[in-house]
């Protein structure tokens, strides 16, 4: 039933395609910009298009930036002999919060997936070996410590290995503030793999 009229109901549908948005909270974000201000409103809306029209990928990292070239990419204080492979760019922004990485980075935009029909050839990896040069010292590949994750790693590893690079793979163990018993064995594993001396 159509309780809302079209267009109500037309803008509580675009809100529930968004990824995370039910339709309750749908529903909510719609009625909230409802009862925005005309002026805040169409603010938010040309920030919309703007974002869509305006943003790109970075010339040398695939980040997302309006500029040809990302922040990070235009830094001259980065180190720019590594580069820190991630899968997007909210991995990238969650390692810049810690302040510790000062290289470069490169943006794949999703990992190789067989089951989802995502190949080597559907994320960024021939962008990232058309950067290689004798710059570049080592490559740190940061994706997600999941099946595709692993699997878009281990490929670009024996892609990178022969041109002599440095290849390292960020460690994966056991979280801060939890139990071991409570920790899955492959967790468990990686964290014996990647342990250190203190």
């Amino acid at each position: 039933m159509n309780y809302y009229g079209n267009s109500v109901n037309n803008l509580i549908q675009h809100f529930a395609r968004l990824p995370g948005i039910g339709g309750k909270s749908a529903q909510r974000l719609a009625f909230h910009v409802i009862n925005m201000p005309e002026d805040e409103a169409k603010a938010f809306a040309q920030s919309i298009l703007n974002a869509k029209q305006e943003v790109r990928f970075c010339a040398k990292c695939c980040n997302l930036t309006d500029n040809e070239l990302c922040d990070i990419c235009s830094n001259p204080s980065r180190d720019s002999s590594t580069v820190m492979v991630v899968e997007s760019p909210r991995d990238m922004a969650a390692y810049e919060k810690t302040g510790e990485y000062k290289g470069l980075y490169h943006i794949l935009h999703g990992a190789m997936s067989p089951m989802r029909d995502i190949g080597p050839e559907d994320i960024k990896i021939k962008e990232l070996l058309a950067r290689i040069n004798d710059d570049i010292k080592e490559v740190i590949l940061a994706t997600n410590p999941t099946v595709e994750g692993e699997a878009t790693a281990v490929y670009i590893s024996r892609l990178l290995k022969p041109m002599g690079i440095v290849v390292s793979r960020i460690a994966h163990g056991v979280p801060m503030g939890s139990d071991i018993e409570f920790v899955d064995q492959i967790t468990l594993s990686r964290a014996l793999e990647g342990r250190r001396q203190i």
